[in-house]
């Protein structure tokens, strides 16, 4: 049995208001930490309500359903409420992205100006990630091998006219390239100082028109600019006429699904084994695929899920 909650208005108000202890003392300061993982048969799955998160969702709540527990999924869109909802338990299990909430997690326990302990290598990043989540009670299962992280795109054409298949393949190109991103792609060391320190790309300026947005992915298409930030499950890139070009530096960190889970309640073999299980099979090209039926084909997140996972035989 499954349920979809919105959270909105007052309900929003009142996650804000309950949660607002847990961003206090760590569950280890005040000796929970210890106490075996929990196996509750209810839980609530967390959506952070984008299409990959409900998706994501969707796909946990039909495994737990199928292993035995019964589910509701509670989508909240802003990470400072969702995450502390998930260390007091109004939230059991989320899907997340191992090198951003490693740095987010970190930020929070160490102060915004700390070091990034997200980095491209996915060992050292669960290693930091699990470190930093051990203490709030939370347990971050085994990373899948889906993996959504920052990715460049230039058209077709354009990749096709100048021989390009990685960014490596660019930056010995020569070539100008005006960038459509964030604004904040000037200082952030996985963009523009990032393609040319790595890469040595020719970067002559960035058109601030946002990750991966239409508007952003529209001024590549028609020339405007040359090149695109977006992700690597970006779902609309054909309808574009856009490629991603291969981070083969490795500039990107090690943004790997994970799931992660309140340990007093859902930290047992049960939700381990039942997740996992989707973790063998996820690609990053089968998240673009689901992405892209939602997005594109306005399928329900319900129904891609389901098909994908009966096409895997996860689901009977």
């Amino acid at each position: 049995m499954r349920r979809r909650l919105a959270l909105t208005g007052l309900a929003l108000a009142g996650l804000a208001l309950l949660t607002g202890c847990a961003s206090g003392p760590s569950l280890e300061m005040r000796g929970e930490v210890t106490a075996p993982p929990g196996d509750s048969k209810h839980l609530t799955i967390g959506s952070a309500g984008f299409t990959e998160s409900d998706l994501l969702a969707t796909m946990y709540s039909l495994l737990l359903n199928q292993a035995g527990y019964r589910t509701s999924t509670l989508t909240v869109a802003n990470r400072e409420l969702y995450e502390p909802a998930l260390e007091s338990g109004q939230i059991d299990v989320v899907a997340e992205y191992a090198a951003t909430f490693a740095d987010w997690l970190n930020a929070k326990t160490n102060g915004a100006n700390a070091p990034a302990v997200g980095s491209p290598d996915l060992d050292t990043t669960m290693k930091a990630l699990r470190k930093l989540a051990t203490p709030r009670g939370l347990t971050v299962l085994n990373p899948g091998r889906a993996v959504d992280q920052n990715a460049f795109a230039v058209t077709g054409a354009y990749a096709r006219q100048h021989g390009l298949r990685t960014l490596s393949d660019l930056g010995r190109s020569g070539l100008g390239v005006r960038l459509a991103a964030g604004d904040e792609c000037v200082q952030r060391p996985y963009c523009e100082p990032g393609l040319k320190k790595t890469y040595g790309i020719d970067i002559t300026g960035v058109d601030p028109k946002g990750v991966g947005t239409t508007q952003a992915k529209r001024a590549v298409q028609n020339g405007q600019d040359q090149m695109v930030l977006t992700t690597t499950t970006d779902a609309t890139l054909s309808d574009f006429g856009l490629v991603l070009l291969a981070d083969d530096k490795h500039l990107q960190n090690a943004d790997y699904i994970v799931p992660v889970v309140n340990r007093s309640r859902a930290g047992g073999e049960g939700v381990t084994k039942a997740l996992g299980r989707l973790n063998d099979v996820l690609t990053t090209a089968d998240l673009a695929s689901m992405n892209r039926q939602v997005d594109s084909w306005r399928r329900l997140p319900e129904d891609v899920a389901r098909t994908y996972l009966e096409d895997k035989g996860l689901l009977k």
